[in-house]
């Protein structure tokens, strides 16, 4: 054995290297104490017989996202010791076993410990993707008989073989020992803007063709043409309508045939029209992820229509003209620019300004102002979106009599409109929304296209007059728990300068002008109940009981299209039904009023009127997800009749008007509004006011179909 000494004055310091050699190989693996028994010439030992450790993979889980897999570890078993790796494959509800016996298990793989006591074994065969476990076995037996040893370890493995857009990864694999992916030649592709991004082939089996609007197509928005926000949406709509339908009638001095002494003649009548129109909007922005940056719409619309009635002198007061009426008008119908002026939030709140001609509603429900027409409009949103607001103004544009289109005709009338929305209002789910609409409609005199006086109405002192009101509204549309409500108030404030009905001052004093004081409100409360919608609904509009007194009662709208108590299918909403021999209407086409004005569209407001009381009940039954339809029953009664009674020189006339049953359906074969097909059918059961009106007239019916196709 050899001795190392130190001199003296080193033998401290000596100590001290001693003390750290101890320490050092007390904590070394047996190996080093082997190794540096022999530097000192010494023989190595036989290791004692006991358990091995053994450490896979740094006692981590291993996964693969390839098919070849390295095993490593490291173990404190002598250099040379075999290492024996067995796999078993994870079989899905199969028992646990004990090692040796295990079901799914591969055909062991052996390799021995190199210095260091380190381990390493790249299996031989490539591996199906699955859970494995891998299992580690290491033994040693010294020459001779001596001592030796055993230890073993087992750790999970995953081959996850990733394709080129995996849907669900079978391990989260933590960053600190994940392999770095490799990608595929053809998983990354250059383009030019995130809308030309292409799914895989799983993922998008239709491509886009420029014929077809319903996937993704340059010319319908879902692309930009320039660049990466600048888009365009080409919009082509055929709207073709065919309406049968009876209403009173008058056979006049020229009646259609010869020795009629009745003053109504033959109801039937024939409507056709078909109206094409075609738009181009073009905004730069990100579509639907903020508001556009700034916006150019323009949209032509052409009509052609035609009517067929049994009596002289309704198409034209001429009756040398017929009975037949075909008529068009092709028109600029919209033409608007739009500009963001500001955001207000991160959440794209912002505040953006609108003008030119352009579509416009003043509520939910379209009862006092639904049109469009020439104005400006500033428009916007805060609090992520739960308030909105509009400041519009409009001056109109006169309407074609036959079609409802704009002419490049000043109306001479003014509309201005303040209203402000609130979602959540209360309880989540209900929206309210205070409005003031202002209307100044100036003194003018009009005849319509076919021929009749329009302004002022022909029936009084036909004198051309000026209308103003100011409009208080409050309305609101939401749900309280399941139960559905929508509902409108309104109160109408202004003066008309010469009422034709209510005429002069019958005191033979000076004030000629009549005060407006009116007001309207509508209700609706529904549930929903599966696949069937029950609803009821109240709606009123106030009457003037005293014609001639210098305060008008009667409540009137400025231009409406009210989508209430069945709306467009209702036979009172839809038909408009002339006051015979007076040169006004009892209601006008698309609208609930009894307002008694020449027409809706040329007309001007006219609050001595009888009003309207209004009961309905009806169901919405979406029957299948393509067909939908809406049955209705409306009750309905004059407020007043004293205005109808002194315009007709009769009375009595009782309030009662009758009866409005109808039956809509519509279908929509591609589950969007590409096709879209109306059908409806109603009728009029007459009450004893209208019969008092009309001489006992029977019951009025209307059947309509309306195909619109939309590009």
């Amino acid at each position: 054995m050899t001795v190392l000494t130190a001199p003296a004055g080193d033998r401290a310091s000596g100590a001290g290297v001693l003390l750290a050699l101890s320490l050092a190989l007390a904590a070394a693996p047996p190996w080093c104490a082997t190794a540096f028994a022999a530097a000192l010439g010494e023989p190595p030992s036989a290791p004692a017989a006991g358990r091995y450790q053994v450490t896979v993979h740094g006692d981590q889980p291993l996964f693969s996202q390839t098919p070849e897999v390295l095993i490593e570890g490291t173990t404190d078993a002598p250099v040379g010791a075999t290492v024996e790796v067995t796999l078993v494959r994870d079989l899905p509800g199969a028992p646990a076993t004990p090692p040796g016996a295990a079901a799914g298990a591969l055909a062991p793989q052996t390799t021995t410990v190199r210095e260091g006591g380190r381990f390493s074994l790249a299996w031989p065969a490539p591996l199906a993707a699955g859970s494995y476990e891998v299992r580690v076995m290491v033994t040693f037996s010294a020459a001779g008989g001596g001592g030796g040893g055993s230890g073993s370890a087992s750790q999970p493995l995953v081959i996850q073989l990733p394709g080129r857009f995996p849907r669900r990864p079978l391990l989260a694999v933590p960053e600190v020992y994940a392999p770095p992916a490799v990608p595929a030649a053809g998983d990354f592709q250059e383009f030019t803007d995130r809308w030309r991004v292409v799914l895989p082939p799983y993922e998008l089996n239709v491509k886009g063709r420029p014929l077809d609007p319903y996937h993704q197509n340059r010319w319908k928005g879902d692309l930009p043409i320039h660049g990466q926000d600048l888009f365009l949406d080409l919009t082509a709509v055929s709207d073709t309508l065919l309406e049968a339908r009876t209403l009173p009638t008058p056979s006049g001095a020229s009646a259609r045939r010869p020795g009629s002494i009745h003053f109504f003649g033959d109801r039937g009548q024939l409507f056709a029209t078909e109206t094409l129109a075609v738009s181009a909007d073009l905004f730069r922005g990100d579509t639907a992820f903020r508001p556009i940056d700034w916006r150019v719409k323009a949209s032509v619309v052409g009509n052609a229509n035609y009517l067929q009635v049994a009596e002289n002198g309704i198409v034209n007061p001429d009756v040398r003209n017929g009975t037949r009426r075909t008529n068009g008008w092709m028109t600029l119908q919209e033409l608007f620019g739009e500009r963001k002026l500001a955001d207000l939030s991160a959440s794209y709140d912002f505040v953006s300004l609108r003008a030119g001609i352009q579509p416009f509603a003043s509520d939910f429900r379209g009862f006092i102002f639904t049109d469009t027409n020439l104005g400006a409009r500033l428009f916007g949103n805060y609090q992520a979106n739960r308030d909105q607001f509009n400041l519009a103004f409009f001056e109109r544009l006169e309407k074609d009599t036959n079609s409802g289109l704009n002419t490049f005709k000043w109306r001479r009338q003014t509309v201005a409109i303040a209203n402000f929305y609130r979602q959540d209002f209360l309880v989540p789910g209900y929206t309210v929304e205070p409005s003031l609409v202002y209307f100044h409609d100036q003194a003018s005199f009009e005849f319509d296209k076919n021929g009749f006086l329009a302004r002022p109405d022909p029936v009084g002192s036909a004198m051309p007059h000026a209308v103003h009101a100011l409009y208080a509204g409050w309305a609101g549309l939401g749900h309280f728990g399941r139960w559905n409500v929508d509902h409108a108030f309104y109160f109408a404030a202004g003066s008309d300068s010469l009422n034709p009905i209510a005429g002069p001052d019958p005191r033979g004093g000076s004030r000629d002008r009549v005060d407006v004081r009116a007001g309207m409100a509508a209700l609706e409360v529904s549930i929903d109940r599966d696949w069937w919608r029950p609803k009821l609904a109240i709606f009123y509009a106030s009457g003037d009981g005293h014609p001639t007194g210098r305060t008008a009662r009667g409540f009137d709208a400025i231009f409406d299209e009210p989508a209430f108590a069945g709306g467009g299918f209702s036979f009172w909403n839809r038909m408009g039904i002339k006051l015979a021999g007076a040169g006004v209407a009892l209601v006008n086409r698309g609208s609930l009023l009894p307002d008694l004005r020449s027409s809706k569209e040329e007309g001007q407001p006219n609050f001595v009127n009888p009003g309207l009381q209004l009961a309905s009940a009806a169901v919405d039954l979406d029957l299948t997800p393509q067909l939908r339809a809406v049955a209705t029953a409306n009750f309905l009664r004059f407020d007043r009749t004293e205005v109808l009674e002194l315009l007709l020189f009769q009375s009595p006339i009782r309030k009662t008007i009758g009866w409005d049953l109808s039956l809509g359906m519509r279908y929509r074969p591609l589950l969007n509004n590409n096709i879209a097909l109306l059908a409806g059918v109603a009728a009029l059961l007459p009450g004893a006011g209208f019969k008092d009106i009309y001489e006992g007239h029977g019951a009025l019916f209307a059947l309509f179909t309306d195909l619109t196709l939309t590009f």
